[in-house]
């Protein structure tokens, strides 16, 4: 018999475990604290209803996102311990229930996002959690850069980068549970073996009612 510990518990971030997306509040946040303009905030736009139809170049949108912290290192580290705070009240408190409730059951909690290591890195030692996929910044001669290093975790790339978890930790996906908010985690989704629909976008929702997954919304 297979013991918790073996078994995953995954959970996306972004519209899952937070209300909001967490880059996109980061580009709010720094609209707030005077770093970028209109113009950067409206072209977040635009990369979001990308991502919304399925058609975002995520590359394309690392490398204008963190343009700002490639500019200002030192500031948006600082000023990133702010930002960490509203993150925090963001939180869906009946999903970090769900969190506590696996851990206390001994379940393993890995938290995979798209989200750059910038900013997903203290999101996830904030929220407690030891394991963690996300895009990962290319760093150059210990600066930061616009690039993306290896695989982004988006769409089939979190699952390329599952498998290389799972190899690394000696496990698999038996026993595995999966919460997601959006159609672009469905090649994430359908690996596990309890997938959850979490606030659901349209096309995930049909797709969980098609398959008999549990929705959940309150």
């Amino acid at each position: 018999m297979q013991k918790s510990s073996d078994c995953l518990a995954i959970f996306d971030l972004d519209y899952t475990l937070i209300e909001g997306d967490s880059e996109a509040m980061w580009s709010r946040f720094l609209f707030e604290k005077n770093i970028v303009d209109k113009g950067f905030l409206m072209r977040i736009t635009d990369y979001y209803h990308a991502y919304d139809d399925g058609l975002l170049d995520i590359n394309e949108y690392e490398a204008f996102l963190l343009t700002p912290l490639v500019k200002y290192p030192a500031k948006l580290m600082e000023l990133r311990k702010e930002y960490l705070q509203q993150v925090r009240q963001a939180t869906r408190k009946n999903m970090m229930r769900r969190v506590r409730r696996f851990r206390t059951l001994g379940f393993t909690l890995l938290l995979i996002t798209a989200t750059n290591s910038f900013i997903a890195k203290p999101i996830a030692e904030m929220l407690n959690f030891n394991h963690l996929v996300c895009t990962q910044i290319k760093i150059d001669n210990g600066q930061f850069t616009t690039e993306i290093s290896g695989t982004p975790a988006f769409r089939e790339g979190k699952v390329t980068l599952l498998d290389q978890w799972l190899a690394e930790h000696h496990l698999s996906l038996t026993g595995s549970w999966g919460y997601s908010d959006s159609h672009n985690d469905l090649p994430l989704l359908n690996r596990v073996d309890h997938p959850i629909a979490v606030f659901p976008d349209p096309l995930l929702r049909a797709h969980a009612r098609q398959n008999g997954w549990k929705i959940i919304e309150g």
